[in-house]
């Protein structure tokens, strides 16, 4: 039987899935009614992204599962890629 993370890499062609990577920091920012969380991954230098309506348990020096795609986000007239992250999961 194929895992939920399979059926999902298989059904959206454009999702990368990363196994045990290490959190370095992780910011929560309210933005409205969402929870704005960003997480650095040890080794990569691109924010990954994911909204939440509540607030989410710090993830700092966890190991996590991550499932995301690319993504180009406009601040004050630069673009910045980040990583919009569809399925986090604590390894």
């Amino acid at each position: 039987m194929k895992s939920d993370v399979d059926k999902l890499l298989k059904k959206h062609e454009g999702l990368t899935h990363s196994d045990m990577q290490k959190v370095m920091s992780h910011v929560q920012r309210r933005a409205g009614d969402w929870i704005i969380n960003t997480l650095m991954i040890e080794g990569c230098s691109t924010p990954f992204k994911f909204k939440r309506k509540d607030k989410y348990r710090n993830l700092k020096g966890a190991r996590v599962n991550l499932t995301y795609y690319p993504g180009i986000e406009t601040v004050s007239g630069f673009q910045l890629e980040v990583m919009n992250v569809v399925r986090v999961r604590i390894a």
